[in-house]
């Protein structure tokens, strides 16, 4: 599925093909909920990250996010430099995909058939967290 994303100011756009178009991970980790606001963690597994098509590279900027002393597990967040939105993630230990938030995405997604929670000790430590229906 082609997939559309952007962010309000406009200042970023961007295209990829994705086999799994569904928001369907919710990851707990404290890199995941504060850089993107907490609820903005939903994220879409296997975009083709050499199938995108970037406008606005000029206004990007990278946050790199290491996990521990091991350079392999790191991960590059993409932001819009003008209105610090978060557009997708992209790591060395999967190089041929990249995981773009579901908020930044302009096309109507497939309702997903169920959520991932990832990282579930963190969860129970932010308090209860009610279950996610569509």
């Amino acid at each position: 599925m082609k997939l559309d994303g952007s962010r309000h100011c406009g200042a970023v756009t961007f295209q990829l093909d994705s086999k799994h178009p569904y928001p369907f991970n919710k990851c707990y980790r404290s890199g995941c909920r504060e850089t993107q606001g907490g609820g903005g963690y939903a994220i879409n597994i296997s975009g083709d990250f050499n199938s995108m098509d970037i406008t606005g590279h000029e206004n990007l900027t990278v946050y790199r996010v290491r996990f521990d002393e091991n350079t392999e597990r790191r991960a590059e967040r993409n932001f819009c430099a003008k209105c610090g939105s978060g557009l997708w993630v992209w790591g060395p230990r999967w190089p041929d995909l990249v995981h773009s938030f579901a908020s930044s995405l302009d096309t109507q997604l497939p309702t997903p058939p169920e959520f991932t929670h990832l990282i579930l000790t963190i969860k129970s430590e932010l308090g209860r967290c009610p279950r996610e229906t569509q």
